[in-house]
């Protein structure tokens, strides 16, 4: 019996003293995140991910996600996708480490692989405006005016006086020859911003 509560003994101590370590290790972390914000926020990204490096875990979707935002706001676009897939990883049904592998890619100007990244994003979030315009602006640079529509539409739907929105789905509209759609988004743009020259420029065009 004896023996048995020196071993209780024992285990309370050792649980007690895993969990002080694993405390200081949460402190370390949350310290470090502090630091790199403050040095974001001065410009110094270099050392902001010094700062995340120094008690980086490669299990931790937090720590991989800032890294990717660091590594790709000093222009480290190889080192920000990997950090950011790394998320992607560890979370497969986040959207935001998509969203935020997107900034990489895009500044690569790797458009095909930005599109599946937003469809991906739309299997998990069918409506989520951010991936369905991007894909809207995406097609109808590519004049695929047709597909573009697919995704304006539904933006639009959703948020039917959103300014961006509404113009891209006009001019869209007018590139497809749907001059009486066109007009009305046109016009609902002068509503929300009166005597917008894209707007007014539209109209001048269909009349």
């Amino acid at each position: 019996m004896e023996s048995l509560i020196k071993y209780g003994k024992t285990l309370i101590i050792i649980v007690c003293f895993l969990f002080s370590v694993s405390l200081f290790a949460q402190e370390e972390i949350i310290d470090a995140f502090k630091d790199s914000y403050a040095l974001e926020k001065n410009g110094d990204y270099a050392d902001a991910v010094k700062k995340l490096k120094s008690v980086y875990k490669a299990d931790s979707y937090e720590l991989n996600l800032r890294m990717g935002w660091l590594y790709y706001l000093n222009g480290q676009l190889t080192e920000s996708s990997s950090f950011y897939n790394k998320a992607i990883a560890l979370k497969p049904y986040a959207i935001e480490p998509k969203f935020g592998l997107a900034y990489p890619i895009s500044v690569q100007e790797k458009w095909d692989k930005i599109i599946t990244l937003y469809n991906d994003i739309l299997e998990i979030d069918p409506q989520n405006t951010t991936a369905n315009y991007r894909l809207g602006l995406i097609y109808y640079n590519r004049k695929n005016y047709e597909k573009a529509s697919v995704y304006l539409e539904k933006v639009v739907n959703l948020y039917p006086f959103d300014y961006d929105s509404l113009i891209l789905f006009a001019w869209n509209n007018f590139m497809l020859q749907k001059t009486r759609e066109a007009r009305v988004l046109f016009n609902k743009v002068l509503m929300y911003n009166p005597g917008d020259q894209s707007a007014l420029d539209g109209l001048k065009l269909i009349k």
